[in-house]
């Protein structure tokens, strides 16, 4: 353990107990108690992010028992994933924050207890942490071959094409990419050619992100699912991927892509009775085969899309797709933060082109974009969703019928579907994971058979492109990279 040398659990998962390291210090030297953890908890029931605020209101009770014993005790509603969020809560020392507004915004590094601390921030470009040297549990063995560097300094760019030039020029020694165009194409410098940095392209066993266009089902022109299923199958991303992308990536068709979440087949045993119970809220598609992106000839594909918008009460007239009834044109607008989806934005309005949609792309700055994004300000956006190999209680706020209704949540889609309620529910309750995975194959057949958004990309490694002089461990863990087990050997001195 850390902070916690060691829990208790109840058999059902209704209270957890904490038993504290009698070692465990801030930074002030301060230990920490039972009392930091309850002021922590209560804290961040009131001030935390929605996600956290919803697992710790279901807590009933918290006993203090010692100094350095503190039990939590869940009411109702409480499902067997939630005691595992309670063990995430970060311990804030309370003798601090009693002397500090903790809801108020400041640019004063906050007193903590971990390996590094904030030596120095300029606003808006750099923050900079230092190697606490009697960090406390430096010698326990989760620390192990961790936290290698003295000093860890994060530089900000408001745009990615200057961070990209900036370390090409050597001004930072590492960089994760996220471009597969950049990747490919941005990185030819001197640096690269005399060795002085390499591109690594490392494995990970993680799903990746949903990377996907969303329809905004708020917005009354997607609420009718053929609507968005005919505008999935005009988007040609063969062509995106052959000229953007170089082949180099595959179509997500999962909520779980590059991991065994994915669902695969057709729907048997515990997956099959699951989807069974909510059939009435579910597109027949769900008992086949899964999702996967359509195939054939475009022009097929724009003629099923006609058919199917013709359906939904849209009509091609004067070369334009307008509404039967009211005659008004479908319009709408894709809205993005990294430049490097644009292309993919702009490859797509032309496609909508041709069956006479007018899709406007519309890029907007970091702080525009986050408050769209949080107050659901959009028709179609890009951006993604970050799953992990333990899904919980997230799915509930990525794809609830409530989240849909709650400012700064996660279904930016706007699902609001019993099914698919139940089934993100469901999730945090598996006592196994035969039935973890029956939960999110199910789950992932309901979602993406929904139609609720164009799924685009992912490439199944890391792409780090580092300093020659950087190391890092032979075995990479089943996420992918850890940097804080990296470390600086100078190339020299592997020659000896």
């Amino acid at each position: 353990g850390l902070v916690a040398e060691s829990v208790d659990v109840a058999p059902d998962r209704s209270w957890i107990e904490f038993h504290l390291n009698p070692k465990a210090r801030f930074h002030d030297g301060v230990p920490m108690t039972a009392e930091d953890v309850k002021w922590s908890f209560e804290a961040l029931r009131k001030y935390g992010l929605p996600v956290r605020r919803r697992v710790y209101g279901l807590v009933k009770s918290v006993q203090i028992l010692s100094p350095h014993d503190i039990k939590f005790t869940f009411g109702k509603g409480y499902d067997r994933e939630d005691v595992m969020i309670l063990a995430l809560l970060p311990v804030l020392p309370e003798h601090y924050w009693v002397k500090h507004d903790f809801s108020a915004t400041t640019l004063d590094p906050p007193l903590g207890s971990g390996p590094y601390k904030i030596v120095s921030v300029e606003p808006g470009r750099k923050i900079v942490y230092k190697r606490v040297k009697n960090y406390w549990a430096k010698d326990l063995p989760v620390n192990r071959g961790l936290y290698n560097f003295d000093t860890i300094t994060y530089t900000y760019y408001r745009d990615d094409g200057v961070a990209l030039q900036a370390f090409k020029a050597g001004d930072y020694n590492l960089r994760r990419e996220y471009s597969v165009q950049k990747w490919v194409t941005g990185y030819d410098c001197s640096r690269l050619r005399d060795g002085e940095i390499v591109k690594e392209e490392i494995p990970h066993h993680r799903p990746d992100w949903l990377r996907a266009m969303i329809f905004n089902t708020r917005r009354p022109m997607f609420r009718d699912r053929r609507v968005r299923e005919a505008l999935g199958l005009v988007f040609d991303f063969d062509w995106i991927d052959r000229v953007y992308f170089y082949g180099k990536v595959r179509r997500i068709a999962s909520v779980y892509p590059n991991s065994a979440l994915a669902a695969s087949g057709k729907p048997q045993g515990q997956e099959l009775a699951l989807l069974e119970k909510y059939k009435n809220d579910l597109p027949p598609q769900v008992f086949g085969d899964p999702w996967q992106a359509p195939q054939g000839d475009m022009r097929a594909r724009e003629a099923k899309a006609m058919a199917l918008l013709q359906q939904a009460g849209w009509v091609y007239r004067d070369e334009r797709l307008v509404n039967a009834k009211t005659g008004a044109p479908f319009s709408f607008q894709i809205m993005l933060n990294d430049p490097s989806d644009e292309k993919i934005a702009l490859a797509y309005a032309r496609d909508l082109a041709r069956i006479g949609i007018a899709a406007h792309v519309r890029k907007v700055d970091a702080v525009q974009f986050t408050g769209r994004l949080n107050d659901y300000d959009y028709d179609m956006v890009i951006w993604r969703w970050i799953n992990s190999l333990s899904p919980g209680n997230e799915q509930v706020a990525y794809w609830s019928s409530g989240a849909a209704k709650m400012r700064g949540g996660r279904n930016y889609a706007g699902i609001e579907n019993p099914a698919i309620d139940a089934l993100a529910e469901s999730i945090g309750s598996s006592k196994t994971y035969t039935g973890l995975l029956a939960r999110a194959h199910a789950l992932d057949r309901a979602i993406m058979w929904g139609d609720y958004m164009i799924p685009l990309y992912f490439m199944g490694d890391d792409m780090v492109a580092h300093d020659a002089d950087l190391r890092r461990p032979e075995k990479t863990p089943i996420y992918g990279i850890v940097l804080e087990s990296w470390w600086m050997q100078p190339q020299k001195d592997n020659e000896h």
